[in-house]
């Protein structure tokens, strides 16, 4: 067993060997720019591209035509929160055309709730919606939060930080019931559970390869053709690729790489996910047995299998992580990991603040081992007990 040991596949997970040794012949050989369209290095990169882009596609349920690629979920959630309420707006027949307002939850993402702060600066009227002490959406609250002008609901497949797994194809039904578009941010989702677009009702969805074993830098826009067929002003000029809607250079090497990570959880992924969650069943249940005054945040019926938010009572999370330098963990986002003020998704949950600052997140994913598993409770309960034993509480 290698230390440190790796628990936050949340944040990013390692390139899996498979997708690097598909990737590297276009790093060098295979170098074309796939917008070169007159000689063969350009469309052996076209080709490679369009094929990865069949696979993402396939993996969502989509078309390949309904993929665009970003530089991950961040631009995505970007181009479609800010994309559909600039279509709007450019569209609108109203004399008020910057009414359009959208509906998102508490708990989503800086790369969903910053957009929106953004768009709010310039008219657009932002609700966010409050979820229950377990993390999932009241679906009443949002039937009454959509109204006549209500152009968006953006809500994520899965949570980043505690996990939770949103009930989306009943919220994807009720937007299309109110003739709504539905963005979805499933960068934690994608690859680790099923997810079909059209069963689900989504509209545009965001994903990234990092999170499921391939490169950083790479993501995806779903974007909708038809019924109804999704519009968006573009956010980045310069060339018109991705039919349009995203300019620049594609990154050939990173989207093989994509392509090919979409086809290992095509095939793995019911196992995968099945040995996840016994290991993190495994965890949960050895640091509750040795440790008290542990709650879990979140949903544990509505979870991804590798996702395991703790609080322990009367240690710091920060303090919890520097004790333990043999165990790769976080106490919440990465994109956030800087900040000290207590998670935001914790406390729409209505954690306390000090419980907030005393949880960790612990992210397992596919080349983590029941040894590995074992040796990480011990190191945490451990720890727990000293800090524990040091507190003045």
């Amino acid at each position: 067993m290698q230390k440190p040991v790796y628990l936050d596949n949340h944040a990013t997970t390692p390139v899996d060997p498979r997708v690097l040794e598909r990737m590297l012949p276009f790093f060098g050989p295979r170098f074309g720019n796939a917008a070169s369209h007159s000689h063969s290095f350009g469309w052996e990169a076209e080709k490679a591209v369009e094929f990865a882009r069949k696979r993402i596609a396939e993996l969502a349920g989509a078309t390949p035509r309904e993929i665009v690629f970003t530089s991950g979920a961040t631009e995505s959630n970007n181009l479609a929160i800010k994309g559909v309420v600039e279509a709007a707006r450019a569209t609108s027949t109203r004399a008020n055309a910057t009414a359009a307002s959208i509906v998102t939850l508490a708990t989503e993402h800086r790369a969903v709730l910053d957009p929106a702060r953004h768009l709010e600066r310039f008219g657009c009227h932002v609700t966010v919606l409050p979820v229950r002490r377990d993390g999932l959406l009241d679906l009443e609250r949002l039937r009454e939060a959509i109204q006549p002008d209500t152009v968006l609901v953006s809500v994520m497949y899965a949570n980043n930080e505690i996990g939770v797994v949103q009930p989306v194809r009943e919220i994807g039904a009720l937007c299309h019931e109110k003739g709504v578009l539905f963005h979805c941010d499933a960068a934690q989702a994608f690859g680790k559970i099923p997810i079909r677009v059209e069963e689900d009702h989504i509209d545009l969805m965001s994903v990234s390869a990092h999170k499921m074993y391939g490169p950083k830098g790479i993501g995806a826009l779903y974007v909708r053709r038809r019924n109804p067929r999704v519009r968006l002003a573009q956010q980045m000029d310069g060339g018109g690729h991705e039919f349009g809607m995203r300019s620049g250079t594609l990154n050939v090497p990173a989207i093989v790489g994509f392509g090919e990570a979409c086809e290992l959880c095509a095939r793995e992924m019911a196992e995968e996910a099945s040995r996840l969650r016994g290991l993190r069943d495994r965890l949960k249940a050895r640091l509750e047995a040795d440790l008290d005054r542990v709650d879990v945040n979140g949903s544990m019926e509505h979870r991804l299998p590798g996702n395991l938010n703790l609080s322990f009572a009367s240690v710091s999370g920060a303090s919890l992580l520097m004790g333990l330098p043999d165990v790769a963990l976080s106490t919440g986002s990465a994109c956030s990991s800087a900040t000290v003020e207590p998670s935001h998704v914790l406390r729409a949950l209505g954690v306390s603040d000090e419980l907030a600052h005393s949880s960790v997140r612990f992210g397992l994913g596919r080349f983590n081992t029941e040894e590995e598993i074992d040796f990480a409770a011990r190191r945490v309960v451990e720890a727990v007990r000293k800090l524990r034993a040091l507190s003045p509480a």
